[in-house]
């Protein structure tokens, strides 16, 4: 027998910066937000260490804790936070309508879409091992850890040439490893790369593993095409093969351009789909941090307000 869908004035899926503060502002606002964690509740601050970089923690703070944080000042504000996956949506009414993975239904008068994106990894064991302990995948968030050490950063697109260049201002030397004979990125990129005299580029290179004891200590290549082995000594390894939104769930209902990102009125967080909202990395490829994040998921909660009072919810 079928359940009786539950009704809702303002869902909000997901729970890394965006989502905790969409909650609040929407808990304030008096919108009864319930917020569906999805399987990684917290985000990727859940697997980064030490945050350095987010206002407010002059001594910085580990990520755990600082997500911790912002699900208490969610729930303070009466943010109904529940352990569960939406993993099917229906956004072609007015209503729109979302199932979880015990296949409850809802029925939402606002959804704000918080999933994040996930990086994209190359698989290997060592990488997993190493993770926090020198390898990363964000030069702008961990670069600072590395200043005066050198480092390697694995791709070959814009992701790759921007955090090399953004780590050669910081290191001595900087190993680009570059699996094909050329670089995909952009011809600026491309040039600001190859005219920065630390950065040391590895083409046909792929890494077989990295190297270390408690932490990073270097990185074993393969040139595929000699099939040399050769090993560089690094203290930190970036991986910048990019980043895949987490947005597969709205594919036929919402626009989003050719890897999955979320399309937005530009500077607001509307949708194509009425009363439907996108904060954080679903919807921003160029920042991806989490001070930005957090400041577009107030952005989406105002953004449902108004919404909602203009319909007459709230």
């Amino acid at each position: 027998m079928a359940t009786t869908a539950e009704h809702l004035h303002c869902v909000i899926i997901g729970s890394g910066p965006a989502g905790y503060t969409a909650a609040v502002y929407a808990a304030r606002a008096n919108m009864n937000p319930v917020l569906f964690t999805g399987k990684d509740p917290g985000g990727q601050l859940m697997i980064t260490n030490d945050v350095e970089n987010y206002p407010g923690y002059p001594s910085g703070i580990m990520g755990p804790e600082m997500m911790e944080d912002f699900r208490k000042q969610a729930e303070r504000f009466g943010t109904q936070i529940r352990y569960e996956l939406i993993n099917k949506v229906d956004f072609s009414g007015p209503v729109h309508k979302l199932w979880t993975e015990s296949d409850q239904e809802i029925h939402a008068d606002a959804v704000i879409i918080a999933t994040g994106a996930s990086a994209k990894w190359l698989g290997l064991d060592s990488e997993k091992k190493f993770w926090s302990k020198g390898v990363s995948a964000c030069a702008v968030c961990d670069g600072f850890f590395f200043r005066g050490q050198e480092v390697a950063v694995v791709g070959g697109g814009d992701t790759a040439a921007e955090e090399a260049t953004y780590l050669a201002k910081l290191c001595p030397k900087v190993h680009l490893i570059v699996r094909r004979d050329q670089l995909r990125a952009s011809k600026i990129m491309q040039e600001r790369v190859l005219n920065a005299e630390n950065i040391v580029i590895h083409w046909n290179s792929e890494t077989l593993e990295v190297l270390g004891e408690n932490e990073v200590e270097g990185v074993k290549l393969l040139n595929n095409k000699t099939n040399e082995t050769s090993v560089i000594p690094v203290k930190g390894f970036f991986v910048a093969i990019g980043h895949q939104p987490n947005t597969d769930i709205f594919k036929g209902w919402l626009d989003m351009d050719e890897t999955g990102y979320l399309k937005t009125v530009p500077g607001r967080t509307l949708t194509n789909i009425e009363g439907v909202f996108a904060s954080g990395d679903a919807q921003d490829n160029i920042y991806r941090q989490a001070v930005t994040a957090a400041g577009t998921g107030c952005m989406a909660a105002l953004d449902a307000e108004r919404y909602l009072a203009a319909k007459g919810v709230i």
